[in-house]
C-alpha cells in the first residue's frame, strides 16, 4: 500500500505553522526627504533637466515592463547551480532554477518538474511523476535521463554542495519506470530528502551551466557582465505560471552609498537588505520599504583555532561582553530577531527560544573570564567584515565599541567581497568576522552540519567530540521528533562552548519604488521576481 501526495496537496513542512518576522512583509515608514535644495545650493536647470530625464526613465521601464535591482556583490565565477557558494548568488538564480520540488512563500515544498509523488510505507521508495512538457531554457524537453543526470551528479561530485551530497548518499539507485516514472529506492529513510530535491534539474548534455546557465524556472539567463550585471528575461514556454515583468536587470554596485544614489536618482527600482539609516535617507515619498526576515543567522564567528579564540573561556567573555539587544538598538532602530545558536526563528521546528538569552550582558563577568583565561589586561583583535554588506559593517562597529568595556581593543578590517570569500571563508585566515550563514538546503542539517570537525565549510574550526557525535546521532536517527530534540542538544552545545557569538536574525528591509507591486518574502534568502509587477 503506498501512500499517494498529490500534486494539488504536496506539502511537505519545513519550518512549521509559525513564521516569526517574515512571510508576506510589512510598510514601514522612514523620514521623508526634502525637494527643496540644501541652504546654500542652487537648484539649476541642468538639475531639473535631470530629474525629468529621470522619470522618463522610469515611465519607460515601467512600459517596457522591465525591472532595475541593485545587489551589493556580484555573483560567483561559476553560475553552475549545484556548484555556487554566495548566498547572494543564490537569491538571483533562485529564478532560472527548479528540482523535482520547489519552495513556496511558506517554506513548504511544493510539485515543480515532477507532478506527484509516491512514498511507500516504509519510507524507502519514492517514485516521482514527471510533470508533462516541462522545458529546458534552451528548448529542449525535460527527460528522465537529466533527471538522473542532476541527481547523481550532486550526489558523487566533491565539489558540490556538501549538505547535499552528504544527504543525498541515502539514495541506493534510481530507475526508469516508462517514460516519464523516476523511482528512488533508498538504503535509509531521510527525514529531509525533499529539501535535498530541490536541487536543480540540469540538462544532461549541456556543457555549459557555468557561463551561459540553463534551467527550468519562469525566468531565464541572457547575459553577465563581471562586477556590473546581470540579465534575465521571462521565459515564455514556462511549465507554471508565468511571471509579470519582462526583463530583470540585477546592476552589482558594492558600494552602499552607491546603491542608495542609485535609487535616489531613478536609475534603480528595488534594493534589499538596506539598513535602517539607508531607507530614511531615502524616505517615503518615493518608496515602500518592506520589512521582512532575512532568514539567516548573524554572528561575530571566531575562529577556533587561533589564539586567543582557542581558549572557551575567551569565547564565553566575549559572549558576556557583546549586548546584542544593544546592536539592534544602535546599528538597526531595534528590529531583527535576537538569537542564542545557529538557528533562526522562522526555522520554528528547530528554534530553541531558551538559548536566546543563555548569555546576559555582563561586562563584569566578561573580565572576570578574560583573567581566568590569563588575559586580565584584554587584547588586540582584528575583525574582519565585507565591506559592501553595510549591516554586517554596522553590527562590527557597534560590538567593536562594546568590546573596549571589557579591554578588548577591537578594529575592524573592511575587505572586499572575493576577498572575503577567499581569505577569510575558504583560507580560515582570520580572527573573527561579522557574516549572516543561510541555510542551503533548507534543513536543520544544513545550518548545524557545517560545525562538526571534519565539514569542510567549518570555517570557524570548531572541534567538539560531543557535537560530532550528536550529528552521528541526528543522521541516523528516522523517528522526526527524536531528530529534532538531537538537533537542538546540536544548537546548545554550539551556545555552551561558544563557538560564536550569535546576534540576530536581521530584519529585511526592501526599498521598492512606488508603483513596482507584489513583492513576496520567502523564509528563505531569496528574492522572487516572478510576482513583481507594475500598477
Amino acid at each position: 500500500m503506498k501512500k499517494r501526495i498529490l500534486a494539488g496537496i504536496l506539502a511537505v513542512s519545513l519550518v512549521g505553522a509559525l513564521f516569526t518576522g517574515c512571510g508576506k512583509g510589512a510598510s514601514q515608514s522612514g523620514s521623508s526627504s526634502s525637494a527643496a535644495p540644501a541652504e546654500g545650493t542652487e537648484q539649476t536647470a541642468d538639475g531639473a533637466g535631470q530629474a525629468a530625464s529621470e522619470t522618463v526613465e522610469q515611465t519607460a521601464r515601467a512600459k517596457a515592463n522591465e525591472v532595475v535591482i541593485g545587489i551589493a556583490q556580484d555573483l560567483d565565477q561559476s553560475l553552475d547551480p549545484h556548484y555556487t557558494v554566495a548566498a547572494g548568488t543564490k537569491e538571483v538564480m533562485f529564478n532560472v532554477f527548479e528540482g523535482l520540488v520547489k519552495y513556496d512563500s511558506n517554506g513548504d515544498t511544493i510539485p515543480a518538474v515532477a507532478s506527484d509523488v509516491a512514498i511507500s510505507d516504509d519510507g524507502l521508495v519514492y517514485t516521482f511523476t514527471l510533470r508533462d512538457g516541462v522545458k529546458f531554457h534552451n528548448g529542449d524537453t525535460v527527460d528522465l535521463d537529466d533527471v538522473i543526470y542532476s541527481v547523481t551528479r550532486c550526489k558523487e561530485d566533491p565539489n558540490v554542495n556538501p549538505q547535499t551530497s552528504k544527504g543525498l548518499a541515502c539514495i541506493a539507485s534510481l530507475e526508469k519506470d516508462g517514460d516519464n516514472k523516476l523511482v528512488m529506492t533508498l538504503s535509509e529513510p531521510n527525514t529531509e530528502l525533499m529539501s535535498l530535491l530541490t536541487l536543480a534539474i540540469l540538462p544532461a548534455d549541456y556543457d555549459k551551466q557555468d557561463t551561459a546557465p540553463v534551467g527550468t524556472g519562469p525566468y531565464k539567463f541572457i547575459s553577465r557582465t563581471a562586477q556590473e550585471s546581470v540579465e534575465l528575461e521571462k521565459f515564455g514556454d514556462y511549465w507554471g505560471t508565468p511571471g509579470n515583468i519582462d526583463k530583470v536587470t540585477y546592476k552589482i554596485n558594492e558600494s552602499a552609498e552607491g546603491l542608495i544614489m542609485g535609487l535616489q536618482s531613478g536609475a534603480l527600482d528595488l534594493v534589499s537588505h538596506l539598513t535602517i539609516t539607508q531607507t530614511q535617507e531615502l524616505g517615503t515619498d518615493d518608496f515602500n520599504i518592506e520589512q521582512g526576515s532575512m532568514n539567516l543567522v548573524q554572528a561575530l564567528y571566531l575562529n577556533n583555532a587561533r589564539a586567543p579564540f582557542d581558549n572557551e573561556l575567551v569565547r564565553q567573555a566575549i559572549c558576556y561582553a557583546v549586548d546584542r539587544q544593544g546592536v539592534l538598538d544602535m546599528a538597526f532602530d531595534g528590529l531583527g530577531f535576537p538569537i542564542g545558536s545557529n538557528v533562526f526563528p522562522a526555522f520554528t521546528k528547530y528554534f530553541d527560544e531558551s538559548l536566546t538569552d543563555y548569555y546576559d550582558h555582563n561586562p563584569d563577568k566578561a573580565k572576570e573570564l578574560l583573567t581566568q583565561a590569563g588575559y586580565p589586561d584584554g587584547f588586540d583583535l582584528v575583525i574582519t567584515v565585507p565591506a559592501n554588506y553595510q549591516p554586517h559593517c554596522d553590527t562590527g562597529e557597534v560590538i567593536a565599541e562594546q568590546l573596549k568595556e571589557v579591554g578588548i581593543n577591537a578594529t575592524l578590517d573592511k575587505v572586499e567581497w572575493n576577498t572575503w570569500l577567499e581569505k577569510t571563508y575558504s583560507g580560515r585566515d582570520f580572527q573573527a568576522t561579522v557574516i549572516g550563514l543561510t541555510a542551503d538546503p533548507l534543513t536543520a542539517r544544513s545550518l548545524l552540519e557545517r560545525f562538526t570537525s571534519t565539514a569542510n565549510n567549518n570555517f570557524i574550526n570548531y572541534n567538539n567530540a560531543d557535537y560530532d557525535a550528536l550529528f552521528e546521532q541526528a543522521v541516523k536517527c528516522y523517528d522526526d521528533q527524536e531528530q529534532v530534540k538531537i538537533y537542538k542538544e546540536m544548537e546548545k552545545n554550539l551556545t555552551e562552548h561558544a563557538a560564536n557569538v550569535y546576534i540576530q536574525d536581521m530584519a529585511d528591509l526592501i526599498a521598492v519604488r512606488k508603483g513596482l507591486t507584489g513583492l513576496t518574502f520567502y523564509p528563505l534568502y531569496v528574492l522572487d521576481v516572478s510576482t513583481l509587477k507594475w500598477q
